[in-house]
């Protein structure tokens, strides 16, 4: 599995290329893609889990679409930096998804991720109903932004 961290990520990422960054969720897969400058998190449609081969052929042709160089898979440790069952869950959804493509992958902290993007939505007056249909590609943008910031950062000239 090719697994990267965001300062290789910085050095490697060709120009005009984007990165996504996902929310795996036992029902659904949040998605969201940076535009080409790399500057923002656009969130895309969810995907609806149904079985392993299904959700990884919807993803890679969503990333196949938006010519995605990278992947940022949210990372659910606990508050204490320990991982617990959710966290192995994404560690296992990346590596069973490595063996279908070449996109490197990187993990990112998402913690409170999903409550900063229900706080958006509701700050955006998203009605409850509304929310849910939102939240998870809301919490990816939300995790794919933080990455974004960060490659700005690196990319900055010292």
């Amino acid at each position: 599995m090719a697994i990267i961290d965001v300062e290789e990520l910085a050095r490697t990422l060709p120009a005009g290329k984007t990165v996504a960054g996902i929310d795996p969720g036992t029902t659904t897969i949040g998605l969201a893609v940076s535009d080409r400058n790399l500057s923002f998190a656009h969130p895309r449609a969810v995907i609806m889990r149904k079985k392993f081969s299904l959700d990884a052929a919807a993803l890679l042709s969503a990333l196949a679409r938006d010519e995605v160089y990278a992947l940022a898979i949210g990372l659910p440790v606990n508050m204490d930096g320990s991982e617990g069952p959710r966290a192995q869950a994404s560690r296992a959804f990346a590596r069973n998804l490595s063996k279908l493509t070449e996109i490197p992958f990187l993990f990112w902290d998402e913690r409170l991720s999903t409550v900063a993007a229900e706080r958006t939505l509701i700050e955006m007056d998203f009605s409850r109903k509304r929310r849910e249909t939102k939240i998870d590609s809301a919490a990816a943008a939300f995790i794919l932004q933080g990455v974004l910031d960060r490659l700005r950062a690196l990319r900055r000239p010292a």
